[in-house]
């Protein structure tokens, strides 16, 4: 069972890589496509070297993940979090059921239940909510972070790596992710000698 834990996550971490660019065709005509709002916040995340400019373009992305595009549903996730600080899991994962179930193609849904699944300390749970959040959003940097929690909890250190070392790939900035491959990089380096 562990094995398939672990094919998972690893499969997890290479499915949220970006797909190669193609080539185009000669002769094609370009054809200028809109920008994602996303999209340009994501790369300017990924440039900006300054902590806390990264913080208020993460800060941005996550009001973004946070808008639904329906009111039961933002309304829903605001009872989840209410329930979330109130430490009552199950209610919050009776509002995320429905969120998921009403808008499964919204990713910050599942992140929400993965979050409280983790903090119920059901990682396999979790796990699968990771999954469908980061086949919705590959660049979600929260979902990422809470794989490496896992794959660290469960002692699964290189795993844990290389979903930090994702993290970072998208947003290099980020201080947790940048201490934690760090320090499991020095701890995985001294159990090589």
């Amino acid at each position: 069972m562990r094995n398939v834990f672990a094919f998972c996550a690893l499969a997890l971490l290479t499915a949220s890589l970006p797909p190669a660019a193609s080539a185009e065709e000669p002769g094609t005509p370009v054809v200028a496509k809109a920008e994602n709002p996303l999209d340009t916040l994501f790369s300017e995340l990924k440039r900006e070297r300054n902590e806390k400019a990264a913080e208020r373009i993460a800060s941005r992305i996550w009001d973004a993940w946070n808008r639904s595009g329906s009111a039961s549903v933002d309304l829903m996730m605001l009872w989840s979090q209410q329930a979330i600080e109130g430490k009552k899991y199950d209610v919050a994962l009776d509002f995320l059921d429905q969120v998921v179930t009403l808008q499964p193609d919204y990713a910050e849904g599942w992140n929400r239940r993965a979050t409280v699944h983790f903090m119920m300390q059901n990682y396999r749970k979790s796990m699968a909510d990771i999954e469908h959040t980061l086949e919705l959003e590959p660049r979600h940097f929260g979902a990422l972070s809470g794989m490496a929690q896992i794959m660290a909890a469960s002692g699964r250190d290189e795993l844990a790596l290389q979903a930090w070392q994702r993290v970072l790939d998208i947003y290099p900035m980020l201080r947790n992710a940048q201490n934690e491959v760090s320090r499991l990089s020095e701890e995985l380096a001294g159990e090589g000698i």
